[in-house]
């Protein structure tokens, strides 16, 4: 006789396991613990049991739909036990691989090198306008428009540099979860120049992903030997062109490993301490038999008095095919766009950029701060780039500040 939902209400555990059997290989286990669903079936000659549930939780109509259900994958010729397993499998893998749970994975790797209170900052920031809407999917579950749906969430509060800083570090979390083999594509990409143009002069930018190309278009270019080492020195300093087409040798401290920029100079009218990593002081040293005994680190062919023209690195970009692609001005970019996808301190990264701060009391706090942070920044920058450029060198992010 088929169960009843009276029989399995009142079956009782007395002194031993029993089984109430109702139809196609359905029961209700009763023991000691309680009762459990449960339906025998054959596959590959093999007598086996899978679990359906606790009763009263799952009912007996219930029972009997997936009893029904398993049978159904049975008469296709799939073993619904080892199909059970492979669903909690993958459920488990996609929760585990969820962008919440990767992200605070990666922010606890960078913890080491940021400050407290940067640390601190990444996370409210992510748990604010990341992990609501993206938090459960799984990392390889994410889009382009998925992500955007989220940028400009927070777009829409007016909060634009928030809405970049957000969409660096989910860029740098999934690159994390590629790293780690958890992914292999990074939709955040795609979304390079969505946020909202700000009213500023853009220069082309040279992808990250170029700049084994770019160091091999470089070496086999026939440039001038001292071009070549100003577009090194301006990628390793992260200057701008004019602050590298002017330098002087009176400006650097090579015990010190410095180069002070005098104030008129700058863009900002201030003046401008940049550390030297080992790499800048190698370019230097080989300047040095080229001008070393001039005024200028790049002085014109044709006036040793006055620098190298504004277009001669254009000119050299534009003769290794990069017309319209980078330009020097636009190595800065690259620079800041691979440090913060790192995980750097943004306000690190900005103070090296020379960028402006707007209030007085933070710009002469940030003045004097940061000087051990940025050395530490270009000498990561500079192994960086030694490694896209062929060199053996690894770079290391620990003992950093920030991102």
């Amino acid at each position: 006789m088929p169960l009843t939902d009276t029989s399995a209400r009142q079956a009782k555990f007395t002194d031993k396991a029993q089984k109430l059997f109702d139809e196609k290989g359905l029961f209700l286990l009763v023991n000691q613990s309680g009762k459990y669903w449960r339906v025998k079936y054959r596959f590959n000659n093999k007598e086996k049991t899978l679990a359906l549930g606790v009763y009263p939780e799952v009912s007996l109509k219930e029972a009997r739909l997936k009893r029904d259900d398993a049978r159904k994958t049975l008469a296709e010729g799939n073993d619904p036990g080892l199909i059970r397993k492979q669903s909690k499998l993958a459920a488990k893998v996609a929760g585990e691989n969820g962008f919440e749970n990767i992200a605070r994975e990666w922010h606890n790797t960078q913890l080491a090198r940021w400050s407290v209170s940067h640390g601190q900052r990444v996370l409210n920031s992510l748990e604010e306008d990341a992990f609501p809407l993206l938090g459960q999917y799984p990392i390889t579950e994410l889009t382009a428009p998925l992500i955007l749906e989220a940028i400009r969430k927070i777009e829409r509060r007016g909060a634009t540099e928030t809405a970049g800083r957000v969409l660096q570090r989910i860029s740098s979390v999934i690159r994390f979860a590629i790293q780690t083999s958890r992914a292999t594509y990074n939709p955040a990409s795609d979304l390079t120049g969505v946020l909202t143009a700000t009213k500023v002069e853009h220069r082309p930018a040279l992808p990250r992903s170029e700049l084994p190309e770019f160091f091999r278009r470089l070496e086999v270019e026939p440039l001038h030997p001292a071009t070549k080492l100003a577009i090194r020195l301006l990628m390793l300093t992260m200057t701008r062109p004019g602050e590298v087409r002017f330098a002087r040798w009176s400006e650097f401290n090579f015990e010190r490993a410095e180069w002070r920029i005098p104030a008129e100079r700058m863009k900002m009218r201030e003046e401008h301490l940049v550390p030297l990593s080992r790499q800048t002081l190698a370019v230097l040293e080989e300047l040095k038999l080229h001008t070393g005994h001039r005024e200028l680190l790049f002085p014109s062919q044709t006036t040793l008095t006055k620098p190298i023209s504004e277009n001669t690195m254009v000119y050299a970009f534009g003769r290794m095919g990069y017309k319209g692609i980078a330009t020097p001005h636009g190595m800065r970019a690259l620079a800041s766009t691979t440090l913060n996808e790192e995980g750097f301190d943004p306000d690190v990264i900005e103070r090296q950029l020379a960028h402006a701060e707007r209030n007085k009391v933070r710009a002469a706090y940030h003045r004097a701060q940061y000087l051990d942070e940025r050395r530490k920044l270009l000498q990561w920058w500079a192994d960086f780039l030694e490694s896209q450029a062929g060199g053996n060198i690894v770079p290391i992010n620990f003992g950093q500040t920030t991102a």
